[in-house]
């Protein structure tokens, strides 16, 4: 799944780009290290990258070839890299932490700049580093999309949960007696969204409840229904019971709509996920279509990864190593990388730990031996990791007889 990268010859130029929020910053060397053009800046617009090509194209002859380094920062260089070069150039995607890595070779580890920055980038590719940039999947973007939309909004339901629920204590004291999870059933919805005021449901009674809850299609339990009344006829009453209810209604209408926003995401993911790359992961016991959605994201386009170490590395679970002088010490696992990377890995690793036996007994024998959970869960991870790059690389289902 890797991209060729033409190799660089005594011929070869380099432009180098360091992108901002609304500027960046070009620069042209040759191969022998001789500025061209110096470090100019120009604004992120379509009128300005066209005048730096221009300019660009003013010193760059016609037969050589021409090398374009940027530099990722964040979604701020995506316009750069999807611009219409000159037929024959190569961009090539570097990645921050080679940069920086860069500038500490040059003994500029506490020094940033834009132009230290470009000089950094040139070498890089004057080295053969960077990854070349093909036409992306219009389906592993919109994939990406859906699943961060869906993982903010998550979070975002979580902490309005969290926060409706001090509200309810406020409103409807001892509810959470009567049922431990309110958010998380459609009973405890009826009751924050109807029932708020411990007074009404009092009144209303067992019987009047479960005939109240069936006209809504749902099936109350008479046990259920007598504990809620019962918690509801012992509520203590609190001076901030009415302004509680108050923001608790308006909590309610904002959790209302963050469900069907998830379940919307959801819905698109469902859809995209099988026009993917990433379709056949969905094989796997335990991993669903959140799951690869997940990890799809994260990976983004599967093409710029060698292999399972790459992408295993990248995630920043690979544990520190040091070794000097015949002495070695390991370290705890470094946790530098993709934060979003390490979290997919992991949740897959869990998806195996939870569904397929064969992972099963292998977690069994990682704890047997003594390995606690976070020992357990990256190992699983690494396995989930090279399962995933196989069935991805090969357009494979998975096969339990090929890693049991």
């Amino acid at each position: 799944m890797s991209v060729h990268v033409a190799p660089v010859t005594s011929s070869t130029i380099v432009v180098a780009i360091d992108v901002g929020k609304t500027s960046a910053l070009l620069s042209v060397t040759d191969a022998a290290r001789r500025r061209l053009v110096d470090p100019f800046e120009f604004v992120l617009t379509g009128s300005g990258l066209t005048a730096a090509v221009t300019r660009v194209m003013a010193v760059v002859p016609a037969s050589v070839q021409v090398k374009i380094g940027v530099e990722a920062a964040g979604h701020y260089h995506r316009p750069v890299l999807d611009c219409r070069w000159p037929q024959g150039w190569e961009v090539l995607e570097l990645n921050p932490a080679q940069v920086a890595e860069q500038r500490r070779v040059q003994g500029r580890r506490r020094v940033k700049t834009d132009a230290i920055d470009v000089a950094a980038i040139t070498e890089l590719v004057l080295a053969g580093y960077g990854r070349p940039v093909t036409d992306r999947d219009v389906v592993i973007g919109e994939v990406s999309a859906w699943a961060s939309h869906r993982r903010r909004r998550v979070a975002t339901r979580t902490a309005t949960k969290n926060q409706l629920l001090g509200q309810l204590d406020r409103a409807f004291p001892g509810l959470t007696l009567a049922l431990p999870d309110v958010l998380g059933t459609k009973i405890g919805r009826l009751v924050a969204a109807e029932f708020a005021d411990p007074a009404r449901l009092a009144g209303l009674g067992v019987s009047r409840l479960i005939r109240f809850a069936a006209v809504r299609d749902l099936q109350l339990r008479r046990s259920v229904a007598e504990r809620v009344v019962a918690a509801a006829r012992d509520a203590l009453p609190t001076r901030d019971a009415g302004i509680a209810r108050r923001i608790l209604a308006a909590d309610l209408v904002l959790l209302a709509d963050l469900d069907d926003q998830i379940d919307t995401a959801e819905t698109e993911l469902g859809w995209l996920l099988p026009r993917s790359p990433y379709a056949t992961l969905t094989s796997v016991p335990g991993w669903g279509t959140v799951r690869v959605s997940n990890y799809a994201a994260a990976l983004g386009d599967p093409r710029r990864w060698p292999g399972p170490r790459q992408i295993y590395r990248a995630s920043g679970l690979s544990p520190m190593q040091y070794e000097s002088a015949h002495k070695r010490r390991d370290g705890s696992i470094s946790r530098e990388g993709s934060v979003a990377l390490r979290r997919a890995l992991i949740d897959l690793g869990v998806g195996l730990w939870l569904n397929e036996p064969a992972a099963k007994n292998y977690a069994h024998g990682l704890k047997d031996r003594g390995k606690h959970g976070g020992i357990v869960a990256c190992a699983l991870a690494h396995r989930a990791n090279r399962i995933a790059h196989a069935l991805v690389r090969d357009h494979a289902t998975y096969e339990p007889t090929r890693w049991a």
